[in-house]
C-alpha cells in the first residue's frame, strides 16, 4: 500500500510541475482534473472520505467546468468548423 501512494504524491508532483509547463489551457485544465481525482484518492487512502468527496466534487468537478466555461467564453476553445473558417479566411 505505501508503494501505491508513494507512486501517486509521484503523480501529483509531475502533474503540478506539468500544468505550470503547458502552453495549452486545454492541456492544463485537464491535467488539473487529473491532479484533483488522484488527490481525492489520496484523501481516501488517508481515511478522510469526506474531503475525497469535496475533492473530486469542486476540484475536480464545479472549478474545472468554469475553467472550460471561462475558455469557451473567451474564445480558446473553438468548433472545429470555425477553425477550418478561419483558416480558409487567413488564406
Amino acid at each position: 500500500m505505501q508503494i501505491f501512494t508513494n507512486i501517486l504524491l509521484g503523480f501529483l508532483v509531475v502533474c503540478a510541475i506539468s500544468v505550470s509547463l503547458s502552453k495549452n489551457l486545454l492541456n492544463s485544465i485537464i491535467i488539473y482534473m487529473s491532479y484533483s481525482l488522484v488527490m481525492s484518492i489520496i484523501w481516501l487512502l488517508l481515511e478522510s472520505p469526506d474531503l475525497a468527496i469535496t475533492e473530486a466534487a469542486v476540484g475536480a468537478g464545479v472549478t474545472s467546468l468554469l475553467f472550460f466555461v471561462t475558455l469557451k467564453k473567451t474564445h480558446a476553445i473553438v468548433k472545429q468548423d470555425d477553425q477550418e473558417k478561419e483558416d480558409e479566411d487567413d488564406e
